[in-house]
């Protein structure tokens, strides 16, 4: 699969996504956002993947937004006279990180980074929507924008107290300190991994997750982000229900109590690109204005 600023290999059913720019510690621009989505769309049409690992080319996860464009970089009025810019003409522009954090959060496959060294601004933001997150030792994190005169972006507002409460959140944010991998997983960002078993314990997770049935895993997924903002057990307890009574009538279903029962590996035949049952019919589409 060609792209310019990304590399995108699959092996075994899993994809590695590699942030490719490493003359420039892999920093986001409007290439990257489009081809990071465009991953994603490829990654959910082909069920032969069933988990992802996303890490960076070189000494660096991402450096944060490229700033060559200096102290015009977050300018929208400049931003808008780009062609290429990905943010619409719109009275706001779309914040591009955002664009790329809502594609992760509707992927249909568990996603891992892999943070193999400096992940700052929206080097970082962009794991968040990620459903586990792997440090380094050597690894850097940074919620620098309260330092850059800005406000963070790519919907980490909403992601990071979830993940990691609103006093560490409010603490990393405010400072705009940069710090070690190991406080970042103190925190409760992820899991702290010496340099080099990072990419080989990464690839033992997604391994472990592609032996489940995937259209399972994909539910899951959905019904553990949503379930963040339900207000009450009951809104799960009815998912929960649809869900068991949707997948229990379904093959993987029987298969997976079948080759339990024969001590035998199990052969998933739903596929997630067609057969994730809609477990969430009052979910509502959710447009920006």
């Amino acid at each position: 699969m060609s792209f310019e600023t990304i590399e995108l290999e699959v092996v075994d059913s899993i994809a590695s996504l590699t942030l490719n720019r490493p003359d420039r510690l892999n920093a986001f621009n409007h290439v990257m956002l489009r081809e990071l989505i465009d991953a994603c769309d490829r990654i959910d049409a082909d069920d032969e993947i069933r988990a992802v690992v996303v890490t960076g080319a070189g000494r660096a996860f991402c450096a944060g937004a490229d700033l060559e464009r200096g102290s015009d970089t977050f300018d929208a009025n400049v931003r808008r006279k780009d062609p290429n810019d990905a943010g619409g003409t719109g009275a706001v522009r779309r914040d591009g990180g955002g664009l790329v954090s809502l594609r992760l959060f509707a992927l249909n496959k568990p996603i891992i980074a892999a943070i193999n060294g400096a992940a700052v601004g929206v080097g970082i933001t962009m794991t968040l929507p990620m459903d586990i997150r792997l440090f380094a030792e050597s690894a850097k994190v940074g919620f620098v924008f309260a330092r850059r005169g800005i406000a963070p972006e790519a919907c980490s507002s909403w992601f990071l107290p979830r993940l990691v409460g609103i006093s560490k959140a409010t603490e990393w944010c405010f400072s705009g300190k940069v710090f070690a991998g190991a406080e970042a997983a103190d925190g409760g960002l992820g899991q702290l991994v010496p340099d080099d078993q990072l990419l080989e314990q990464a690839h033992q997770l997604a391994a472990e997750f592609a032996r489940s049935a995937p259209v399972s895993v994909s539910l899951i997924r959905q019904m553990l982000w949503r379930g963040l903002v339900l207000d009450h057990p009951m809104e799960a307890h009815r998912v929960d229900s649809r869900a068991i009574q949707a997948l229990g009538q379904m093959a993987d279903a029987k298969e997976g109590v079948t080759s339990f029962l024969e001590k035998r590996p199990p052969e998933w035949t739903l596929r997630p690109s067609a057969d994730i049952p809609d477990v969430f019919p009052d979910w509502p589409e959710r447009l920006f204005s």
